[in-house]
This record gives structure tokens, C-alpha cells and sequence, in this order.
């Protein structure tokens, strides 16, 4: 018989991996929370309603559709199959969809529980979402965001305390990081300038993938999509800007000088690395950081790690037309959100973990019979009362299995407790990294171990 597997795309993870994970999770929760973030969980699940037309043409392709339940074809005629109008019956035998991402599954939950919520709302979330994509490295059809969001606030300080959050969780890692920092109304100004105005989402979307598919690819993509010749050579000495900071906001200034909405967008960039100053290491401003999900209206930022071959392992942006999507409009928010999975490749690949993260428990009492069990059991409730994380082997079994199942989880002391140890009142303590062993009161115990 086949061994079972798992849909491509989707991972196991064990106990040790899970750790890991855990210790990423954690890292970015407390960061969060030192912001005044505060947690929340949206369902798995959503209505198609909510999610389509959020994320563009592509992204509505690869939105997993749930089957209705029940007789999904019952309303559905022979003509309407023969027809093979796929969009037509998914909409007919599909109402839900699972999340795409988390940050629409948010504004349907601010516009719903809106009576409830004391503005600006400050909410993290850590969960998973799912993508039809093609499966490739760094690239999962099941994966978990960790995001950050500030809504019913308009100021600009909320994306430089973003990038700090960004900076800090990084830091933490230990990972060396490339921050990109862009704004969608410079986007839309360039389009202005090139005479291409109604065409901004087609260059957004094709810039995006200056990395992936190199400028010629690029430009091949924009004229496929009805760009002209000369808007696109307009559009070259612009996305191939360099110098510092400074100097591509002072071109762009001068480049965007007709585009009003162009250059709000530079000084609201401006503004946000005026403030962060020394805050974070290092943001650069990138004129081809498009970010392709159409509801950014802003700011948008991208993390891409500097000593891992991985695509962004973070990113985010302003997004101030979201919520008015589902009836509440004038509702300005910005957010960021940690690629988690991505970033558990780049910390294994650099091994970057802290020694200790897959620590299991601390403590492992040998079982030598019922009585001696009973005996274990009741040190054990101490130890666990002391904060030491302790196991009593369930089978009374050779000692050599025991030390065996020590050693394979890694547990640091093993505490032997025969018939003269529970006459003295004390334990055995075995250090399985020095073989030294001590006889000891469990207070004494509990105090060499912490």
C-alpha cells in the first residue's frame, strides 16, 4: 500500500521544527506587543464576496474556492456546463473561499465590529493563509503571516514605528536585512508623467517583477499591455535610479514637478525616513518596489534578507480605500506583515536558532517499578511546580532504553530513584552531558538545575 502524503505546497513540521517556529512566533509577538499591538483570530474560511476583486486579476486566481455543501449542481443547467464558463460556475458552486491573506479578512472585521472598536485600532495576528500557487522554494500554498495593522489613523509616524517594528524583529533574529521603502502615488505619478496614467496598474504589476524576470522581461510585459514605445523609454532612467536617499528624492521632485499626486508621495516618503533617522540600520528608497496587491495607496515597504537567496520576508504598506470596500469609507490603515515560513528557512540556513530553542523537557525520571513510579510522580509535581520542565518514563523498562530516550531528546539530567533513595528521601542526579551524578534533596535539585 502507497504511503500517505500531503498536497504540494504544504509542509509537516516535528516537535524540534515546531520549536523553531514557536521561537519565531514568540520574537514576533513580543516585539508587537512592546508597540501596543493587540491580538486578534479571523476564521480560515471567509465569503468568495469578501475576498474577491481585493487582490487583482491574479491574485483572485489563485483564491482557493470551497464547494458548496450538499448538492452543489442542483440550480446549475446542462447549458450553463456545456458553456465551461469556469468563473461562471465557480461562482455558482462556490460562496467561500479560504484566506488569501490577512489583511482583507481585517478590514472585513474593523467594518463589522466597527461599534466596538476605539479608534486608531492597533491589531496583530499570526495565522495561516493559503495561496493556489506553484509550489516552488520560499514558496508555500499553506503559510503562516504574522501581521501588524494601525487603522483610523492618517499620520505618517505610524509607518516609521512600522519600520522600527521591522528593525527590531530582525535585529533579534540575527538576520541582516535589505529594507525597501516606495510609495504608490509616486508610482502613479510616473504614470502620469509618461502620459500612461490609466495603465498604473499594468506598470505596478510588471515592475513588481523587476527581480524575478530581469528589465527586458519587464518591458516586454508593459508593451504586451499596451503600453507605448516611448512611455516605456520614459520609464527606464526612473526604475534604474540610484544614489542615495537624498539624491533620488531630489530627482524625483524634479521628474514629478506636473504630477500633484506624485509628489505627495515624495514627501510623504520623506517624512517617514526624515523621522526614522538613526532609528533602524538601513531603508532605502526603491523606485521599482511596486508591492502587486492593488488596495496599497501609500507607502509600501519589502524585506529581502542579504545572505539567503529567498524572495521579501516581510512587507506591507498604507492602504487608505480598504474598509470602504465593505461600506466605511474615509477609514485610512497601514500595516506590515512577516513572511513567518520564509523566515524559518533563512534562520535554518544560517543557523541562527539560539542553543536552546529545541529544548525539550529539563528533567527525565527513570522508572524502576510501580513503587518507585509513585515515588517519581510525586517529585515530579514539585519539580513542574519549580518551573522545570520534567517527564517520567511511563514503562518500567531496561535502564539502558531510558538513557537512550534521554539522550535522543536531549534532556540535560535524569534522576534515578531506587529503594535507597526513597529510604533517604533524596535523588540520584545524573548530568547527561558530564556523567556526573550527586545524590540530592529534590530542593536541592530543583536548585542545581535552575
Amino acid at each position: 500500500m502507497a504511503k500517505p502524503s500531503i498536497p504540494k505546497g504544504t509542509r509537516d513540521f516535528s516537535p524540534v521544527e515546531m520549536a523553531k517556529r514557536n521561537y519565531i512566533f514568540n520574537t514576533i509577538r513580543d516585539v508587537y506587543a512592546l508597540y501596543g499591538f493587540r491580538q486578534i483570530e479571523t476564521p480560515a474560511m471567509e465569503n468568495l464576496s469578501t475576498l474577491m476583486g481585493k487582490y487583482g486579476e491574479e491574485g483572485d486566481k489563485l483564491l482557493f474556492k470551497i464547494l458548496n455543501s450538499g448538492d452543489f449542481m442542483s440550480k446549475t443547467t446542462l447549458a450553463e456546463l456545456e458553456e465551461h464558463n469556469v468563473g461562471h460556475l465557480a461562482a455558482k458552486f462556490c460562496e467561500k473561499g479560504l484566506r488569501y491573506d490577512l489583511t482583507v479578512p481585517f478590514a472585513r472585521f474593523v467594518v463589522q465590529h466597527r461599534e466596538e472598536l476605539q479608534m486608531p485600532f492597533k491589531r496583530y495576528q499570526i495565522q495561516p493563509v493559503w495561496r493556489a500557487d506553484r509550489p516552488q522554494k520560499g514558496r508555500y500554498r499553506e503559510f503562516y503571516q504574522c501581521d501588524a495593522d494601525v487603522v483610523g489613523s492618517d499620520s505618517l509616524l505610524n509607518e516609521v514605528e512600522l519600520m522600527q517594528i521591522i528593525d527590531e524583529v530582525f535585529h533579534r533574529f540575527g538576520i541582516r536585512v535589505d529594507i525597501k521603502i516606495n510609495n504608490r502615488k509616486i508610482l502613479s505619478g510616473i504614470a502620469e508623467v509618461i502620459g500612461e496614467a490609466e495603465k498604473i496598474v499594468d506598470i505596478t504589476v510588471a515592475i513588481d517583477k523587476l527581480d524575478k524576470i530581469g528589465l527586458d522581461n519587464v518591458n516586454a510585459e508593459l508593451l504586451a499591455n499596451g503600453l507605448t514605445q516611448e512611455a516605456v523609454e520614459k520609464l527606464q532612467p526612473i526604475i534604474s535610479l540610484s544614489g542615495t536617499n537624498a539624491e533620488k528624492i531630489a530627482t524625483m521632485r524634479e521628474v514629478l514637478a506636473d504630477s500633484e499626486v506624485g509628489l505627495k508621495g515624495v514627501a510623504e516618503v520623506e517624512f517617514v525616513l526624515n523621522n526614522l533617522g538613526e532609528l533602524v540600520n538601513q531603508i532605502d528608497l526603491d523606485l521599482t518596489l511596486a508591492r502587486g496587491l492593488n488596495y496599497y495607496t501609500g507607502c509600501i515597504f519589502e524585506v529581502k534578507a542579504l545572505d539567503v537567496e529567498i524572495g521579501s520576508i516581510t512587507g506591507g504598506g498604507r492602504y487608505d480605500n480598504l474598509t470602504g470596500i465593505f461600506g466605511m469609507p474615509g477609514l485610512s490603515g497601514v500595516g506590515i506583515s512577516f513572511g513567518a515560513d520564509r523566515i524559518y528557512d533563512v534562520l535554518n540556513q544560517l543557523e541562527l536558532y539560539p542553543e536552546d530553542t529545541a529544548q525539550g523537557a529539563q528533567l527525565l525520571f527513570i522508572n524502576f517499578g510501580e513503587q518507585e513510579a509513585a515515588y517519581c510522580l510525586s517529585l515530579a509535581r514539585q519539580t513542574r511546580a519549580a518551573g522545570i520542565s520534567t517527564e517520567v518514563y511511563p514503562d518500567s523498562v531496561k535502564m539502558k532504553k531510558q538513557m537512550s530516550y534521554a539522550n535522543a531528546q536531549q534532556i540535560p539530567f535524569v534522576a534515578l530513584c531506587g529503594e535507597t533513595e526513597m529510604q533517604e528521601k533524596k535523588v540520584a542526579l545524573k548530568n547527561m552531558l558530564t556523567g556526573e551524578q550527586t545524590s540530592l534533596t529534590v530542593e536541592e535539585l530543583i536548585e542545581k538545575i535552575r
